[in-house]
């Protein structure tokens, strides 16, 4: 069987369990097209470009291997997946492993009964041995005018907080050294619940964020949260990171700084508040790295709430940021709001005066972090370089650090290193002995 899957980290964990699932069942994965006797597409569906993505991806399995199964994000609107490619042999939307797994079934049956010692307990994995993503719930409850996601996951369905715990618990025994929480409102956590507790380790926890940090913060591994919006209560889970509990990490989609455009997108959090909890955050936890996103570009975005937006960097002096220009996506109801279009020449003249900024914001502070000593997980090796990560970078999306004369580091180990050079993303160091 082959699996090819596409999109975030939140698709990238569906992907694992069904992967899990078949791998129970006696499936073996294939390492091309060829060697599959099926492939089944897990797509993403949230911008046009990942559309895009996932219906060429779908086309080239077609192409080399014929027997094509597709679920995931895009899967909720099968009619765009049969337009293009009417001889797929089965769609289904986001997180209905079971359909998956019974079309599996019905188009290259198993052929003997489960053996569940085949797989290992954490389950399968597509990430690396040293690190893992832990999704804690589906679905969204806001309703951003720029995004579909809640029309095709739906509002927040939570898991259980022993149903996450224990699989953490199991992740941490398999070696793994880093747990990322992942989510689409992960400081939500819990809500649909009512908080419900359960026990764990002799103790009751309670689904609600800062308990769960609180938890996982007691596995002794890298705990990084993503996907936090700046709710009252994230001020209490910035104690633990202070505290060494938890990595000293936000990943905060602030979106935008205008007033006016937040309003517009439905955002929950006013510019003028979230410069006041930074500065707060930072002195609660000196050491805190802020990641976030932002649209520019934005139907209706004057030269005015683009300058906000700049001016509202420079004071917030972020840590690691990303940009994006502004793409209508079918079904957002920004797509609705009769604000106008802003031409794509000055989307992409906007998101590059941004990313100039922000490199320029984020050169200052690393270059703060020479001479300092710092503990990095290695996630690769180049010759007697070692490519590693610190507390500050999560993997794929942020900066490396780069470890001259690693000597005899193993990918996945943690090492202490002194920080001797930096750049606009990246940082250079040294072994410590």
């Amino acid at each position: 069987m082959g699996f090819v899957s596409l999109g975030c980290p939140k698709a990238l964990v569906d992907s694992e369990r069904i992967l899990t699932r078949l791998r129970a069942e006696g499936y073996e994965v294939a390492a091309t097209y060829e060697a599959a006797d099926l492939v089944v597409v897990n797509t993403c569906g949230f911008i046009d470009s990942a559309v895009d993505e996932s219906l060429e991806a779908i086309g080239e399995a077609l192409a080399q291997n014929g027997k094509v199964i597709v679920t995931g994000c895009l899967g909720a609107q099968p009619q765009k997946i049969l337009d293009r490619h009417p001889q797929v042999l089965k769609v289904t939307g986001p997180q209905r492993y079971e359909e998956v797994v019974a079309s599996v079934h019905e188009h290259l049956p198993p052929k003997h009964e489960p053996f569940l010692d085949l797989v290992p307990a954490q389950g399968i994995r597509l990430t690396p041995r040293h690190y893992a993503y832990l999704k804690i719930s589906e679905g969204c409850n806001h309703r951003c005018t720029f995004c579909i996601i809640p029309s095709m996951r739906g509002n927040l369905v939570s898991r259980p907080i022993g149903e996450v715990l224990r699989e953490a618990e199991q992740l941490a025994r398999a070696g793994v050294k880093e747990i990322l929480v992942i989510s689409q409102d992960t400081s939500a956590y819990g809500v649909d619940l009512k908080y419900a507790a359960q026990p764990w380790r002799d103790k009751e926890r309670r689904a609600r964020f800062y308990d769960l940090a609180e938890a996982l913060g007691e596995l002794g591994v890298w705990i990084r949260l993503h996907y936090v919006y700046p709710y009252p209560h994230v001020d209490e889970v910035i104690e633990l990171m202070a505290a060494g509990r938890v990595l000293p990490y936000l990943d905060i989609p602030f979106q935008h700084a205008s007033a006016r455009i937040l309003k517009l997108m439905k955002r929950p959090a006013a510019a003028e508040d979230t410069l006041a909890r930074i500065a707060a955050w930072r002195r609660t936890a000196p050491d805190l790295t802020i990641r976030s996103t932002f649209i520019v570009g934005f139907p209706g975005e004057t030269a005015q709430d683009f300058e906000q937006l700049l001016d509202w960097l420079r004071v917030a002096q972020l840590d690691r940021v990303g940009c994006f220009e502004y793409s209508p996506v079918q079904g957002a109801a920004a797509n609705d709001l009769g604000q106008p279009e802003v031409p794509d020449e000055l989307k992409q003249e906007r998101r590059a005066r941004f990313m100039e900024l922000s490199a320029e914001i984020s050169a200052a502070r690393l270059a703060q972090k020479i001479g300092r000593q710092m503990q990095v997980l290695v996630d690769g090796l180049d010759g007697d370089i070692a490519i590693a990560r610190s507390a500050s970078d999560a993997p794929e999306i942020d900066g490396t650090v780069r470890i001259q004369r690693a000597g005899s580091l193993k990918v996945g180990a943690l090492a202490r290193v002194k920080i001797t050079a930096a750049g606009a993303y990246d940082l250079e160091a040294r072994l410590i002995d």
